[in-house]
């Protein structure tokens, strides 16, 4: 187990957010589930956390409630090969939720989710700042990020 473990508050929805999150990233697997015991009679017998893996990392899903929804202070940055994996998980990760600005998506449970090329972080890493804002001005723009278009702005 790994020393620090995020810990994502679900309202009683934890069991079919991940096995969402599961059925997108092949990479994947559910390593504990815990359930709630007597101390909350109301909920014995329920889901209370469940220990899960995406490509290598460890996390931890609650079932408490509605008191602390998510935000976009935190989300998940993933570190995408090519288009047609952004394409991808664009496409699963939105349904249902809401795409925001710069890759950045909500999905249906309201999880703040970065898809970002990994080409994109090597343009914003050139010691040349004039195509690091050419780069940004265009990223900017757009919803969905297109590893072309970057590229164009980038030369």
């Amino acid at each position: 187990m790994q020393k620090i473990m995020p810990c994502l508050w679900f309202n009683f929805n934890a069991e079919e957010a991940i096995n969402h999150y599961l059925s997108i990233f092949k990479n994947s697997k559910i390593k504990k589930i815990q359930h709630y015991g007597n101390e909350i009679p109301e909920h014995k017998g329920k889901v209370i956390t469940i220990i899960f893996e995406i490509e290598g990392r460890e996390f931890r899903a609650l079932n408490a409630g509605t008191n602390y929804p998510f935000t976009e202070a935190i989300s998940l940055s993933v570190d995408c090969a090519d288009q047609a994996e952004v394409d991808m998980l664009w496409e699963r990760l939105s349904a249902g939720g809401s795409a925001g600005p710069c890759g950045w998506l909500k999905d249906k449970f309201g999880l703040s989710w970065q898809i970002v090329p990994q080409q994109l972080m090597s343009m914003l890493d050139d010691p040349d700042s004039l195509k690091v804002e050419r780069v940004m001005k265009a990223m900017m723009m757009m919803s969905k990020l297109d590893i072309a278009t970057l590229e164009q702005a980038y030369k």
